[in-house]
């Protein structure tokens, strides 16, 4: 029995939209190449640096109470710090998310009177209450501790506005920078590394003393190298997303500059003791092993993405990559116009998951969110984008936002599974 006939008796799929699958997946085969060799060369960069660091059995050691001399930890920390090519990481399975990621490093870097200035516009929404631009005061926030927040708001190009930038770090003295490199609930490019790196650059260029934060969430491996290696000084992002390969059961990592990696670790942990504490309760093999799958699964993450493109770009909506674009991150956005197309969507997508594929996701008031969102996860790691979901905000212009699939194979399945549900509903 083929893959084609399995579709047609066990899934119900039409023999017509199994053979638009197959013309749509022809299409997609071109633009596969260019993601196969960043994936072959990470691939070489991650054995590399196990290889230079020595990696072995005993990094994989358990380490319970203060977690002194844990040497698979700090060894993990060297190993992303030379894959970053950057001076230092904290690499740790004791933060929960990439927004607490991102917090640690926003509160170890600021302090009372700084200015932290957003310059690729508003970032993700779970991070605004963080901030203190939402929520409510005295629950914690950067702005009740008297960091002072600005943002600068794209160009008509989704690109971050270099002018209004410059003018802003010549007015007065601006301590952090902070960059979104994907898109988010946006409908705008996602950014490479290396375009982040222009940035940062540029930024430098005006004011040196400037620190330029990058959340790096969903981008790992899916360039030639990463922010820090191209002029930022910090970068930040979970091991439930690209960097966990699919296998790091939780946590995140913040990389960059060794002074300021230290006040993030201070922050995670206690002032005067940052890095040197902390067990590692068994969770080192998973990471290092999910690090080392990082480039292949991120891989078969963008191959899924590149096929729903064409996809969908056939069925005549507007996508975000299209098929032919130089991606930075592995998100796909698909704009569909109403909120039945962004829920049915959805549904398709749990479909076709491995894990609660019987499950209908629906709308709801998510914490940390301003709009209703609808999510679709069918994961072996609860929330870990890498391995295949779908989500987005019921808000216009009502787009949703794919990402992962930990095999090419699944996320294919997933993708048909979509396009069924989507006719089904009527909205195609």
């Amino acid at each position: 029995m083929t893959k084609n006939e399995f579709l047609m008796k066990e899934y119900g799929i039409s023999k017509e939209l199994v053979d638009f699958i197959d013309e749509c997946e022809k299409e997609a085969e071109p633009y596969y190449k260019r993601a196969e060799d960043i994936a072959s060369l990470n691939q070489m960069r991650v054995m590399k640096a196990f290889a230079n660091n020595r990696i072995s059995e005993m990094h994989f050691a358990e380490t319970t109470g203060y977690g002194y001399d844990d040497l698979g930890r700090d060894t993990l920390d060297k190993v992303y710090a030379e894959l970053f090519g950057c001076e230092d990481a904290l690499v740790r399975h004791s933060f929960i998310s990439g927004t607490h990621t991102l917090s640690t490093m926003l509160f170890g870097v600021l302090r009372p009177d700084d200015t932290l200035l957003a310059v690729t516009g508003k970032p993700y929404d779970t991070l605004e209450e963080v901030i203190g631009i939402a929520g409510e005061r005295g629950n914690g926030s950067l702005a009740d501790f008297g960091v002072k927040y600005e943002q600068i708001e794209l160009g008509n190009d989704g690109m971050p506005d270099l002018t209004a930038i410059e003018n802003r770090l010549k007015k007065s003295f601006v301590k952090a920078c902070l960059i979104q490199r994907s898109k988010g609930y946006a409908v705008r490019p996602s950014y490479t590394a290396e375009q982040v790196g222009e940035v940062a650059r540029f930024i430098k260029s005006v004011s040196p003393d400037t620190v330029v934060l990058v959340d790096n969430c969903y981008g790992e491996f899916v360039c030639e190298c990463e922010p820090t290696a191209v002029g930022a000084d910090l970068c930040a992002g979970s091991l439930i997303k690209n960097a966990g390969g699919g296998l790091a059961l939780t946590g995140g990592y913040i990389a960059g500059r060794k002074d300021l990696v230290e006040l993030c670790a201070y922050r995670l942990t206690s002032v005067g003791i940052g890095k040197e504490c902390g067990a590692s309760l068994g969770f080192n093999r998973s990471m290092y092993q999910g690090l080392f799958m990082a480039p292949h699964t991120v891989l078969q993450a963008i191959k899924a993405a590149i096929l729903c493109s064409v996809v969908y770009m056939k069925l005549g909506f507007s996508v975000l990559p299209e098929p032919s674009d130089i991606r930075g991150d592995i998100i796909q956005a698909v704009t569909f116009g109403k909120a039945e197309g962004v829920i049915a969507f959805c549904k398709g997508i749990q479909n076709g998951a491995p894990v609660d594929s019987f499950v209908t996701p629906e709308p709801w008031d998510m914490p940390g969110y301003s709009d209703q969102v609808i999510m679709a996860a069918g994961a072996f790691v609860q929330g870990a984008s890498i391995e295949f979901s779908a989500d987005g905000p019921i808000k216009p212009p009502y787009t949703a936002y794919m990402q992962g699939g930990l095999t090419y194979e699944s996320a294919r399945l997933g993708i048909v599974m979509s396009v069924k549900i989507l006719k089904e509903s009527g909205v195609i």
